[in-house]
This record gives structure tokens, sequence and C-alpha cells, in this order.
């Protein structure tokens, strides 16, 4: 009976407002988890040993590998941080990064989703792909093929051996894995698991679900899994990411999707895994992603700390990009060093500049934007 008049209240009630229901119990719950004050630290940490800058960290104890994986990240010169108690840094070169919001400081999203925009052919999608990767694409996709996994057994299967492996090989003890029940739920009700065929060989599996936002129908990956013998081999876990992610989106073509979100990563312009979303047409999005952190930034060389440590950050339920051009760099490096951030979905970008000739690399941003269905507002910073 319960049961029952539940499932008759869900129908009442769209999928898109059941989104921003969802989207808002996770922001109390978020809320409610950084109101534990009692569990909250003051620590400092560095990126690197010579690094001028020091990060004052408060929050809950547990968040602090975050903090250090968001602002760490790998930069130019990476080299492994220092922990414990530092040498103090100037006053003017402390970096505040808290849970708790304060004047000034950006708000920065601690993960990101890529979104392809679909309503278009696959053959206009993958255009814009490089062409080594169109060139595998077209080689290696005859040989493999797609078969949802209906039974308990099997989705229990592919949970054990492949999505939680790969998670831990991946990630290590920061591995978010999901319970079993859990992907049972989304494969079962919300979405599904498909399994990735190489001939009779299963070698990889995809979960996913369907979300609703504003009217629009989205396909979202949950999860990617690998067999331990694709994962620990680097060439062959490329090609068969690769086809896997492909396959993911032929289905929400095939099957009318608006949009295709290939799944959260964090949240750093530099990470390896966000631009390789990028190069396979993935746009950021928040996609109701309530977890930030708060950054107040250095009160000097601001632009020589956003060098190393470029940032995303939301005014209002918009994404904007913060970078650093110091004094130093050769106009060769800062091309490579910006090369790949380009990224659509953006309002606006923020290039701090600690020289007047700040607007020549303005101009290379816009051109490198100029063929985005939307450009983003860029805006030069002077910076001691």
């Amino acid at each position: 009976m319960k049961e029952s008049l539940l499932a008759a209240i869900r129908k009442l009630i769209s999928p898109s407002i059941r989104y921003e229901i969802r989207n808002t119990a996770t922001w109390w719950r978020d809320i409610l988890g950084r109101a534990c004050f009692w569990r909250w630290e003051i620590a400092r940490f560095k990126l690197q040993k010579e690094s001028p800058y020091e990060i004052l960290y408060i929050g809950r104890k547990k968040q602090r590998a975050m903090a250090k994986l968001l602002i760490g990240g790998k930069s130019p010169g990476d080299s492994p941080m220092v922990d414990g108690e530092p040498e103090p840094a100037a006053s003017n070169h402390v970096v505040v990064v808290s849970e708790a919001p304060s004047s000034g400081a950006l708000s920065v999203p601690l993960y990101l989703s890529a979104v392809v925009p679909l309503g278009r052919s696959i053959e206009d999608i993958t255009a814009k792909y490089d062409s080594e990767l169109r060139r595998s694409i077209r080689k290696n996709r005859p040989h493999y093929r797609m078969r949802q996994a209906l039974l308990d057994e099997e989705i229990e299967k592919a949970d054990r051996e492949m999505l939680r492996p790969y998670a831990s090989a991946r990630q290590g003890i920061h591995a978010a894995q999901l319970a079993t029940q859990e992907i049972l739920r989304i494969a079962k009700t919300v979405g599904r698991l498909d399994l990735i065929m190489l001939g009779d060989e299963v070698v990889a599996c995809h979960l996913g679900c369907v979300i609703t936002r504003g009217g629009k129908r989205y396909w979202s990956t949950v999860r990617f899994g690998y067999c331990e013998a694709v994962f620990s081999d680097a060439k062959r876990l490329r090609e068969v990411n690769s086809i896997t992610t492909f396959m993911a989106l032929e289905w929400a073509i095939d099957n009318g999707f608006d949009y295709y979100d290939i799944g959260l990563c964090l949240a750093r312009p530099d990470d390896g895994l966000l631009k390789w979303k990028r190069r396979r047409g993935g746009d950021i999005d928040s996609l109701g992603n309530h977890a930030y952190m708060f950054v107040r930034l250095p009160k000097t060389d601001i632009a020589k700390f956003l060098w190393g440590t470029p940032l995303f950050a939301v005014e209002g339920k918009k994404l904007t990009l913060h970078l650093g051009l110091p004094d130093g760099p050769s106009d060769e490096e800062v091309a490579t060093r910006y090369h790949e951030m380009v990224f659509g979905g953006l309002h606006k970008i923020y290039l701090y500049c600690a020289k007047s000739s700040g607007e020549q690399f303005l101009e290379t941003l816009r051109s490198r934007y100029a063929n985005l269905q939307t450009l983003p507002i860029v805006e030069r910073i002077p910076s001691s």
C-alpha cells in the first residue's frame, strides 16, 4: 500500500521538479555536514617545499585531503606537497581555503560534469575529435558490442570485478565506492548497467542513469568499470575507455536524449580527466553539484599563484575561470600552459596579469573561444 502511494505521488511530480527536490535535499545535507564545527580543524601546508605560498585550511578534518587535491593538483614543476608545520610564509602569501564562505573568497566547486550537447548526428560531434582519436574509434568500434545486464547476479559481478577494482586502482583510498544495493537500484530503476563485449569477453561496463533538468533529458554516466586485464594495461585501457564512452554517446543519441553527461571529475582546469572529457566534446557544467570550498587568494603575487593553481569558481549559478599571467614565462610557455584550457559552458574568464602585455594574451584567449556557440566574457585584472 505504501509503495503504491509513493508511486502515485511520484507520477504527479514532473522529473524536472524531482531533480530540483533532490538537489535541494543534497544542498541541505551538505550544509548540515559543514555545521558540525566540532569536527573542524585549522591546518597548514604548502603546495611544494620551495613554494612561497602557505595554504591555511579551515574545515572538517576529513575534507583536508580534498582541499590538497583541489588546490595542489598538478602544476608546472610539480613536486610533493609539504604537510605538517611548514616554515611560515609571509602574511601576504597566505591562501585561505575554508568550508565556510567569507567576503571576497572564490566559491570553488569540488567537482564538475562534462556534458555533450546532442540533437545532432554523431558525425557532427566526432568531427571535433582529434584525428588520432577518430581513427582509433573507426578501427576498433566494429569489434565491440554492448549488452544490458538484467540479472542481479550479472550486476553484482560487474560491481565486484570491474566497478570497485577500477575505482580503487584509479583513486586508491580516496575512491568513492557506491554500495552494491545502490548500484542495483540505479541499474534496475532510473538507469541501466551495460556490459561492453569484445567478442565473447566482457572487458568493461557502464553504469548510467537518466536525469531531467529544466525539461531536458540527460544520459548521465555514474561509473565506468574495467576488468583488471584492461586497467592494468595503459594502452589497452585507452582503447577500451574511448570505445566505452563512444558507445554510451551512441546510446544517448539513439534514445533521443538532449545531452550526454560523461560524468564527474575534479574541478581543476588542468586536471587530466577533465581535459580527456573536453576532447570528447564535453562542456563543463555544475549539474547540481553543491560541494564547494571557499578560496581567498593571496594579497600579492596572485598572478603567480593562479599560474600554478588555476581555479574554476561559481558566481550565482554561472561558472567562471581564473587564470594567472605572471612575469617570467615566455609566450611559448604561456601558450603551452593554457593550450587545453578552453572550456564550453563558461560565463566569464578572469586573467590576472602582472604586466601590461596581458592585453595581447586576452586576444589569444578570445580567438580560442571564437568557435564556441556562447562566448565567455574575458576580463583582465592587474595583479601586483
